[in-house]
């Protein structure tokens, strides 16, 4: 569950405050019903963190592969608190799951290391649909507060 165990932190906790906060998203179009509601349920629930609407950066590109990309054209930008990996890969019947959501992970994390940025890494890898429908809100929050915690403590290191 992304670090932020649910009721580990409520949003008094001033390791949730993002009202000084800047956050890039980088979603992924490839499932996008599915990665359209992990966006709006992240932005929704950043700018309820008290991230400003203007402080939050949405880009979109063509599939999980391309997220890492995307997030490090972000993270040569200075502006940026944290960023958000937003994708979903479903599980089909070739070994093209397992090199997507591997190297679209293992993309994110060394983005993350060699720029020293946090990244909410809310790429869902699901066995079908249905799981991917049953996490997706949950997983954008998840996101959010996770960006927004990380940013935090990175700023007070």
């Amino acid at each position: 569950m992304f670090g932020a165990e649910k009721g580990n932190l409520d949003s008094s906790d001033s390791r949730l405050n993002g009202k000084k906060l800047v956050i890039g998203i980088v979603q992924a179009r490839f499932n996008e019903s599915i990665t359209d509601a992990l966006a709006k349920a992240c932005t929704q629930e950043l700018m309820a963190l008290g991230v400003a609407e203007k402080n939050i950066r949405l880009v979109k590109v063509p599939g999980a592969l391309e997220v890492p990309v995307a997030l490090m054209g972000m993270a040569e930008k200075p502006k940026y608190d944290a960023l958000v990996a937003l994708g979903c890969v479903i599980r089909g019947e070739t070994y093209h799951f397992e090199l997507v959501a591997n190297e679209s992970s293992a993309g994110v994390s060394r983005v993350s290391r060699e720029f020293r940025l946090p990244i909410a890494n809310a790429i869902l890898t699901t066995e079908n649909l249905e799981q991917a429908i049953a996490r997706q809100v949950e997983k954008g929050r998840d996101a959010a507060r996770v960006a927004v915690e990380m940013a935090n403590l990175m700023k007070e290191m």
